[in-house]
């Protein structure tokens, strides 16, 4: 599967199921389903690759922000919320994390406490699989690469939020005191 089939089915799904990252997923899940097996397994190799290239310390930070706390399957499930996002969303939010703080529901969150996870997204080939075969998706291809953290800050420490994400800080982090 190529970057642009994948996320076709994901705007298709988000265009059949709103904004709530559950329904996009299941919808998403309808969708592969209805394809090729090996499609799927397209599918499931190349969101391996895309949830790799979004494991980052930036991003996470961001992710410790938004929910207030984000443990490793944490920040998983915001990845998984993340692509339920779309294209142009995911690519922003790896590329600046910062930018998250734009969007209108991460704005809102700030007041509501609102935090943003998918599971199910994260799951969707493999629910997929099932539901054309009855068996379960065939492993994985290639390995994932390993992930660079030499850059792990204390996401807990609110001055290093404030430098390295000041937009998210102004909605999520208290003002520091005079």
């Amino acid at each position: 599967m190529r970057t642009e089939d994948f996320w076709q089915l994901i705007d298709q799904a988000r265009a059949g199921a709103g904004e709530e990252a559950d329904a996009v997923a299941a919808r998403t899940v309808a969708l592969l389903a209805e394809r090729d097996p090996e499609e799927i397994v397209g599918y499931a190799e190349h969101q391996r690759r895309v949830i790799a290239a979004s494991y980052r310390v930036d991003l996470w930070g961001a992710a410790y922000l938004i929910n207030g706390g984000a443990s490793d399957d944490g920040f998983e499930y915001f990845r998984g919320w993340l692509m339920t996002q779309g294209r142009a969303v995911f690519a922003r939010a790896v590329a600046d994390p910062d930018s998250l703080a734009e969007l209108p529901r991460v704005r809102a969150a700030a007041l509501s406490g609102e935090e943003f996870e998918c599971e199910d997204m994260l799951a969707a080939p493999w629910d997929a699989y099932r539901k054309a075969t009855a068996t379960e998706l065939p492993a994985g291809r290639e390995r994932a690469p390993e992930p660079d953290l030499n850059d792990f800050w204390d996401f807990d420490d609110e001055d290093e939020a404030r430098r390295r994400l000041p937009k998210l800080a102004a909605l999520f982090v208290e003002p520091p005191e005079e």
